[in-house]
């Protein structure tokens, strides 16, 4: 089916998250809208505390509560708004209708029992079969995930890193969700255990027709494995498109920086080009763009003000007050003062 045509599964509008800890209030995520289409694979770019953990804990609302609070806006689900849900029905949907495979999986099962027994648990929670039903899907799901079913009782310290993520995926899907949240799933993996492990998720959403939202770092996986890209600073999305739109026609000076930043195979070998400055502070953001005490085209404009999306070309959205300049090439450059970008 043409994406175009396809529903949206998830669409989230003006998502604010803060935590209000002794230190300060951290806006983690402010005014956030994403999009997700049925069938199809989302990914989450950004540097380390930009927020996308923070979104992917709001959708399963899972926000810690202290320090953590939901501030504003609405998350919908098949049309229906999971911050007005009640508790009670939020459980029946988590591992159901949407489930997430967490960043570490050493911490995300639990030591004292059985990879097996886990996963069942899982399926009994949500499904009205009996307990022999439920170790026989149990076996089907390791098997699916590549691990032999003889090794259903035995205990996640007898598994490597890469056999324990398998597990957390098999936990994840099986209740075949509508929507798999993945939050940097293979981080903690090698490169050829991460292969296996990604080629492993895309075969199983292609069976189970399960929708995807996948947290990386890693522009790569995100080649890889994703329909839609949304990259994440500072709390906002800054750029989102096709896959297509962000790393063949990306346009953002931040989306720009982590393209600069990949190693080449081919050509000289030098030193990798690097974003200047860092991630601004969530308790005291910059006026304006977040992102200007780092850019190199930043000008006055750009520190005051809010700076809407604009659509650059069907479906490519922006956040930049001189992307017009920069799309015509007439944008000049700035000199920062030491301490900035």
């Amino acid at each position: 089916m043409d994406p175009e045509k396809k529903k949206d599964l998830l669409s989230i509008d003006g998502l604010t998250v803060h935590y209000v800890t002794m230190d300060g209030t951290f806006q983690a995520v402010r005014n956030l809208s994403l999009n997700l289409k049925e069938g199809t694979t989302l990914g989450l770019v950004g540097e380390t505390g930009a927020g996308k953990t923070t979104i992917a804990l709001s959708i399963m609302r899972l926000i810690p509560n202290p320090p953590g609070k939901i501030m504003g806006g609405e998350i919908l689900f098949h049309g229906e708004n999971l911050l007005k849900k009640p508790e009670a029905q939020m459980r029946k949907i988590r591992g159901h209708e949407i489930s997430m495979i967490f960043q570490d999986p050493m911490t995300a099962l639990n030591p004292i029992d059985t990879v097996g027994d886990q996963i069942r648990e899982v399926i009994l929670i949500h499904e009205k079969i009996s307990k022999s039903e439920a170790t026989v899907k149990a076996c089907e799901m390791l098997e699916m995930v590549g691990i032999p079913r003889e090794r259903y009782k035995e205990y996640p310290h007898q598994f490597s890193g890469g056999m324990k993520q398998r597990v957390v995926i098999a936990m994840a899907l099986a209740c075949t969700p509508k929507l798999l949240i993945a939050d940097e799933p293979t981080t903690a993996l090698d490169v050829t255990i991460q292969a296996q492990v990604l080629e492993m998720m895309n075969d199983l959403k292609r069976k189970t027709s399960t929708s995807m939202i996948l947290i990386t770092h890693d522009l790569g996986v995100v080649a890889k494995m994703c329909d839609n890209v949304a990259v994440v600073y500072a709390g906002q999305v800054i750029e989102s498109g096709t896959a297509e739109d962000i790393f063949d026609r990306v346009a953002h000076p931040y989306t720009k920086g982590l393209f600069a930043a990949l190693p080449k195979i081919t050509g000289t070998r030098g030193r990798l080009a690097t974003i200047p400055g860092l991630m601004p502070d969530p308790s005291d953001l910059p006026e304006g763009c977040s992102f200007h005490p780092r850019c190199e085209y930043c000008c006055e404009e750009c520190c005051t003000g809010e700076i809407s999306m604009t659509e650059i070309t069907p479906g490519h959205f922006v956040r930049c007050r001189r992307i017009a300049e920069l799309l015509a090439g007439t944008a000049t450059k700035t000199v920062h003062e030491e301490g900035g970008a």
